[in-house]
């Protein structure tokens, strides 16, 4: 969207302080471990921009809680399997000698937007140590939630959904769909029947760059909509509008949780 479009859909500027009025009409509040998934032009025309919506969100859940976004750097992964675009076969073998080794410090995250990338860079702020599907983190759980992130599994038991689920977290989406929420595959990993798959990426291993080979399940966003729909019918979320944009609220825990039962219905034919 262009810079043009989203002020003529603006009625007035947005400000940290409104965006601070309006987390906290949606039912923000201090002391919340929250990640939150997010589109800073879907919010409006915001007075600074990104680094405003993080200020605004680390002002409402305080030191008291955490903030978490996902980093993440699907860019580093095998080019074998890239579509959108893929690259030439030829280009394959030196894509896996000279791909820089993931670096929580100074990777960007890939595709994840201004927000989380703003939130990454922010002082304070730590990474989580996978090279595909990092997680940052800001606040009292901050390193509890990003320590020790298993490179096989990245979405499942021992990564930061997965501790979020076990601190009673909650999920905001900030003027996206049920399509960004990550959370959901923590469900994926928890259904039976999930295809298993290995993947690769750059990583320092014992002071060395190699390429590295891991086992994970084949993930899958394509259904999270619908889900997410079927939830929200259930009452379990709380909208409102954050600038101009609808956002959403709502328990980690008991979206996964339904998110589950709704996998291994479907995977029975229930």
């Amino acid at each position: 969207m262009s810079e043009n479009t989203v002020i003529d859909k603006t009625p007035e500027p947005i400000t940290r302080q409104s965006i601070i009025q309006d987390l906290l009409r949606l039912g923000v509040r201090p002391g919340m471990t929250i990640i939150v998934h997010s589109s800073l032009s879907a919010l409006g025309w915001v007075c600074g921009g990104a680094p405003t919506v993080v200020s605004a969100l680390m002002d409402v859940v305080t030191e008291d809680g955490t903030v978490v976004m996902p980093t993440q750097t699907s860019n580093y992964s095998d080019p074998a399997n890239w579509s959108r675009p893929p690259v030439p076969q030829p280009w394959w073998e030196i894509i896996y000698e000279a791909m820089p080794a993931f670096d929580p410090l100074i990777t960007p995250s890939f595709k994840m937007g201004v927000i989380a990338e703003n939130f990454r860079t922010t002082p304070g702020v730590v990474r989580s140590n996978h090279p595909q599907v990092s997680f940052a983190a800001w606040g009292k759980h901050a390193q509890q939630i990003v320590a020790d992130h298993s490179l096989t599994y990245g979405l499942g038991e021992q990564s930061p959904l997965a501790r979020i689920y076990d601190l009673a977290g909650w999920v905001l989406l900030l003027g996206v769909g049920y399509d960004n929420d990550t959370s959901f595959h923590l469900a994926e990993y928890r259904s039976p029947g999930a295809k298993e798959v290995m993947l690769g990426a750059p990583i320092i291993e014992d002071g060395k760059r190699i390429w590295k080979r891991f086992a994970d399940i084949d993930i899958d966003s394509d259904l999270f909509p619908q889900i997410g729909a079927l939830f929200e019918e259930q009452g379990h979320v709380t909208i409102n509008r954050v600038g101009i944009a609808e956002c959403r609220l709502f328990s980690q825990p008991a979206s996964v949780d339904f998110a589950v039962d709704w996998y291994v219905r479907a995977r029975r034919g229930l």
